[in-house]
């Protein structure tokens, strides 16, 4: 964006954590106009505060459940009435819970894929409308290599990532009839995040990012870059070609081998209770834009 410009207007979901909230701190630095949205008013106040230090020419903070169709509605309305017109949405809100399918309860799982399939539909829905409207306007989705392949413990979470993709790919076929709309999707594999110390687990152990672990700031330069270049699925993780390719050409050798590493890369040792994390209800002590992981590749 040239300093001639007007500033760009980007709606950012999950902006109060993780991949969300580092997109929102480059969009910032780049003079964007922000409408930032997440479950917490408190975690998002503070992602406020962050952007005007690094010169957003506006932030307006919306918190908003993307599960609820009527609240997303409502985002959407607010951002117009705010600033006019919406360039582009990143989309990042996700939940996670880990353990075997039988162990995880019906509303951990159900809540899961309400607020990472339904939530999604819903704000690609009320983005599309808008970008009809204005004949112009892009969507980010942030997706999961889990997206591609399968990962025991993960259920809700790969169960609604498959969904998502599917979705994306959907809506990038039909957007080729839509004038002025451009839709990509962002793969990354294991990102330093807090969303794995807000996952709930009934595996007994917390959940824990598989190497190679990448910054989340790594990942938010290709969601800002696709708003502006989109793609139609930009893979941040070099592991993730690698372990896709073992999944549907080595399946025999993939099933064996996948549990034991989940076990010993992707939880943690200590001991938790079982426990839904923040999928029912933010816990806003534990946003933030990394976890206490160290960055291993980028």
């Amino acid at each position: 964006m040239s300093a001639t410009d007007a500033p760009q207007t980007v709606v950012i979901t999950g902006a109060s954590s993780g991949i969300g909230r580092a997109a929102a701190h480059l969009l910032a630095q780049d003079g964007a106009q922000l409408v930032l949205t997440a479950r917490s008013p408190e975690a998002l106040e503070l992602a406020r505060q962050e952007c005007v230090g690094r010169g957003a020419a506006g932030v307006l903070v919306v918190p908003t459940d993307v599960a609820d169709a009527a609240a997303v509605a409502g985002l959407f309305s607010s951002a117009t009435d705010e600033f006019g017109v919406v360039d582009g949405v990143v989309h990042a809100a996700a939940v996670l819970a880990y353990g075997r399918f039988v162990d995880v309860p019906a509303a951990v799982f159900d809540r899961t894929l309400a607020t990472n399939i339904t939530g999604t539909a819903n704000v690609a829905r009320e983005a599309l409308h808008l970008f009809q409207e204005q004949e112009a306007g892009s969507l980010v989705v942030v997706g999961s290599v889990l997206s591609k392949m399968a990962a025991p413990f993960m259920s809700p979470y790969g169960t609604s990532k498959w969904a998502v993709q599917g979705l994306v790919r959907t809506l990038q076929i039909e957007a080729r009839a839509m004038s002025g709309i451009n839709i990509s999707l962002v793969t990354p594999g294991g990102v330093n995040t807090p969303i794995y110390d807000q996952a709930g687990s009934y595996t007994g152990h917390p959940g824990h990012p598989p190497p190679p672990v990448y910054s989340p700031e790594r990942v938010a330069q290709q969601v800002v870059h696709a708003l502006d270049h989109p793609q139609r699925d930009a893979n941040v993780g070099i592991a993730n070609p690698l372990m896709v390719l073992g999944f549907r050409v080595l399946p025999g050798v993939y099933d064996v081998l996948v549990g034991p590493l989940m076990r010993l890369l992707g939880q943690g040792r200590a001991d938790v209770d079982a426990n839904p994390g923040n999928v029912h209800a933010p816990v806003p002590e534990l946003e933030g834009v990394r976890g206490r992981w160290p960055r291993i590749w980028g």
